[in-house]
């Protein structure tokens, strides 16, 4: 009985689907590990150092691993830093100000949604299949969550996380055209990305007129964490899913992160979701359900460069 050599390949999109779970859990808590940095810090520091240090452990670990420190994609990386680790983590960090941790998370990750549309119209991907039942109950998913919200009330903060979901879907549409053109090796191009992201975060910092930083325990351990988990780890985290995935399908993947931060939020900061909000959560893992099938079934459409 033979089998057909196309159908078999599944390994790197089954670790890519394990890879947005174990992220799913670090991005998740990590909005309410956020929210608790800044009663010590203003957004812009704190977003900068996230990216300094996470930068920093990872050329640590390429030095050790005697890995050359030189930019293989110099103004690919510059591009893709600039998009995520300065527009996207600096917008979201400044929404969190005013913004509940678990209303940001879910307005930051309509990023999955802007990633389709871009996807769509510059990638050429196409959902099919089970896939478009997962954006049918997605949508809906999200409209819940966010319905509970007045749009009259912290506008602000609401427009800052949905803005810093466009720059983040941009910046994985570029992410995935340099995949394209050329493999990128994914220690290297993490640390560059952050590096060259923290500096428009880092000038922000220096003209805003902010009170300086408290260096408490709570503030230091909060950056440890962004710093490692939520930075080092997780950029690879996420790059090898869109290295492995098409990006619409690792953006709709990524719609289970706002549920973890909810969830969390509402357990550690008192942030109660509303039945509507309850809801919508459900519906979200049924759509992240749906599309994990579509990917054990080889459902996930493989687009030419």
């Amino acid at each position: 009985m033979s089998i057909s050599t196309k159908s078999m390949p599944l390994k790197p999109q089954q670790l890519a689907f394990m890879a947005l779970l174990l992220l799913a859990f670090i991005w998740g808590y990590n909005w309410v590990v956020m929210k608790i940095a800044l009663r010590d810090a203003p957004a812009f520091e704190f977003a900068a150092l996230r990216n300094v240090f996470g930068s920093l452990s990872i050329f640590l670990v390429m030095a050790l691993r005697r890995q050359s420190l030189r930019p293989q994609v110099l103004w690919g990386s510059a591009l893709f830093g600039l998009l995520q680790s300065g527009g996207s983590i600096g917008l979201c960090t400044w929404a969190l100000v005013q913004g509940g941790a678990g209303k940001t998370a879910v307005l930051t990750y309509t990023m999955s949604f802007w990633t389709l549309i871009f996807a769509w119209i510059f990638l050429g991907e196409r959902l099919r299949g089970r896939q478009w039942l997962g954006v049918g109950l997605a949508l809906p998913g999200l409209v819940f969550l966010l319905m509970p919200f007045s749009m009259t009330s912290g506008l602000m903060s609401k427009v800052l996380a949905v803005v810093s979901g466009v720059f983040w879907a941009i910046a994985s549409i570029v992410m995935k055209k340099l995949n394209r053109r050329q493999p990128v090796e994914l220690l290297s191009f993490t640390a560059w990305q952050m590096a060259f992201g923290s500096l428009p975060l880092l000038l922000a910092g220096f003209l805003s007129s902010d009170p300086p930083i408290h260096w408490t325990a709570s503030f230091i351990s909060a950056l440890a964490y962004n710093a490692i988990p939520a930075s080092a780890i997780a950029w690879l985290l996420w790059l090898y899913a869109l290295k492995n995935l098409p990006a619409g399908v690792a953006g709709l993947g990524g719609l289970i992160i706002p549920v973890v931060g909810l969830l969390a939020a509402a357990w550690q900061l008192g942030e109660s979701p509303q039945p509507m909000e309850i809801f919508g959560m459900a519906l979200i893992l049924g759509a992240l359900a749906l599309t994990s099938l579509c990917a054990s079934k080889s459902e996930i459409p493989e687009i030419e460069p």
